[in-house]
């Protein structure tokens, strides 16, 4: 039988995101550096928050038996793993205090952990309500009939 999320998990995820998300992008709207260097820590914050997101489905959609192929489930962590080590390249190669550096760091890391966890108490609330379709697919690749193609001669 699955539990429902707790509440004050779910609020505490959510404080997570926030603060994370809020923390960058205060950081990013009084910083001062470049306009396009601004671009690039948002769309780095962007691909990383989507990316984990991704991978946590696939890694769950996995356990629960629900099929994802496996070029799908190495881009979801090429991904995740990618946007950290944009995020660390350029907090190395930028002209900002070392707490500067640090706060985008954490900030991010913090607002990567929150939307992991809000996607999982999400799919936890779902199958706690719903108990016999989340876990059963509806088909799996090998329930699928595949006629060949004939070839007109």
């Amino acid at each position: 039988m699955t539990q429902k999320t707790s509440s004050a998990f779910v609020m505490v995820s959510w404080i997570a995101v926030a603060c994370g998300l809020v923390g960058f992008l205060i950081g990013l709207w009084r910083a001062e550096m470049l306009l396009s260097e601004k671009g690039f820590y948002f769309t780095v914050l962007m691909f990383g928050l989507f990316s984990v997101i991704s991978l946590q489905k696939s890694v769950r959609d996995k356990l629960e038996g629900i099929p994802v192929t496996d070029i799908y489930y190495g881009i979801c962590w090429v991904g995740s793993i990618l946007s950290v080590v944009l995020l660390a390249i350029g907090l190395w190669n930028a002209e900002l205090l070392p707490s500067e550096k640090g706060f985008y760091a954490f900030a991010f890391l913090l607002a990567l952990f929150g939307v992991i966890t809000v996607q999982k108490n999400t799919r936890d609330d779902l199958a706690a309500s719903n108990q016999s379709s989340i876990h059963t697919p509806v088909y799996t690749y090998e329930d699928i009939p595949v006629e060949p193609i004939k070839k007109e001669e």
